[in-house]
């Protein structure tokens, strides 16, 4: 299945304590929200995941999350990366608590993986146990569910969403269809937990069996 993990780099972060009012405003946050906690990476899939922990473990919501078009490859800047994520809390003290939460886990858990030796087809088959408050709205969910996070290339998504959802009892909450800003394509699917793990195994191996054999017609 997966050949080797691709850890997620952080490029930047910084916090600002009293962030000024028209930036607040134009990030609709909170009312009691006066700091901002702003950070971009290599990756945007891992990084929405980790904006979900940090409102798990921290006061703090998402005021601002997206991918930049095309992907971390073609990144037009030394730090834009693939994807910008703004926090949003009521003191620097969150915000800091939130980062911390969000950067543990891009460091020491959720993940890409190639699919083939030469690395050139990846996916992203993560298994969230307890949604917080950013991916449970995504997904028009309650907060504590099930989520299978799986991305891969929009030929490769297409038929691993297909074999996830026959091989789970689980339901496709939210779609990304091809193209997205990085060229690619799945969704969030959400059930059990055990549920969820299987429909991401099965999504992973569907797309390693594309990554060996792009042209057959099936398997």
């Amino acid at each position: 299945m997966g050949l080797k993990p691709i850890k997620t780099e952080i490029l930047g972060t910084r916090i600002l304590p009293n962030a000024d009012m028209a930036l607040l405003n134009q990030l609709q946050v909170r009312p009691e929200d006066c700091s901002l906690g702003i950070f971009t990476t290599d990756c945007d899939d891992v990084s929405y995941v980790a904006l979900d922990e940090a409102t798990k473990k921290a006061n703090v919501t998402v005021a601002y999350a997206r991918s930049m078009y095309a992907g971390s490859a073609n990144a037009s800047t030394a730090l834009a990366g693939e994807f910008i994520g703004i926090l949003s809390g009521p003191d620097p003290e969150e915000i800091h608590s939130g980062l911390e939460a969000a950067f543990r886990l891009i460091r020491e858990d959720a993940c890409f993986y190639t699919a083939n030796e030469s690395g050139t087809i990846v996916y992203f088959a993560h298994c969230i146990s307890r949604s917080g408050a950013y991916l449970s709205h995504q997904a028009g969910v309650e907060q504590g569910t099930s989520i299978a996070y799986v991305i891969a290339p929009p030929l490769e998504a297409t038929v691993g969403l297909d074999a996830a959802l026959k091989a789970a009892n689980v339901e496709m909450s939210c779609y990304y269809g091809p193209p997205t800003e990085t060229n690619f394509s799945g969704g969030l699917l959400t059930g059990t937990e055990s549920d969820c793990r299987a429909a991401c195994e099965a999504f992973a191996a569907a797309v390693c069996r594309i990554a060996e054999a792009p042209l057959e017609f099936s398997g």
